[in-house]
């Protein structure tokens, strides 16, 4: 959660997300999780590292489709997001990421109509891949509460 404050902030104001915090994120997260699977975590490694890789060559995609349009920030972020959301379930992995796209499009689209932004204006998608995987987290919870 404080990288993922220290990403939206950085990733908001200057629209880039660093190496320095992404890549170190990626590896964190796969090995953390890898020691609460051992020590009897209620989540799944494997498939967080399944939805890390998913989450991730999805992003890969959008990336190379439009390299103008989605930054390779976003997909480093999209890995962490898919290890952490994995861990708790497709379901959470799916929501998660569905959100992310949901409110930057929702936000593109506001602002589209607003006339603030035009359609080559670049917007800072990491916010939006970090509260959607907020509210993915809090609606498996809620789901399995």
């Amino acid at each position: 959660a404080p990288f993922g404050v220290l990403l939206f902030a950085v990733d908001r104001a200057v629209r880039r997300l660093p190496d320095v915090l992404t890549l170190p994120l990626a590896g964190a997260a796969v090995v953390l999780l890898g020691g609460a699977a051992l020590i009897g975590g209620a989540g799944s490694w494997t498939r967080a590292v399944l939805g890390g890789i998913a989450l991730g060559a999805a992003y890969f995609v959008l990336f190379f489709i439009n390299p103008a349009g989605m930054g390779f920030g976003d997909v480093k972020l999209a890995l962490v997001l898919g290890v952490a959301l994995g861990w708790y379930g497709w379901d959470v992995l799916f929501t998660g990421s569905f959100a992310g796209l949901l409110l930057g499009a929702g936000y593109a689209v506001t602002m589209l109509a607003a006339r603030r932004v035009g359609r080559k204006t670049g917007i800072a998608f990491g916010p939006f891949m970090i509260v959607g995987a907020f509210a993915g987290l809090v609606a498996g919870g809620l789901a399995a509460g």
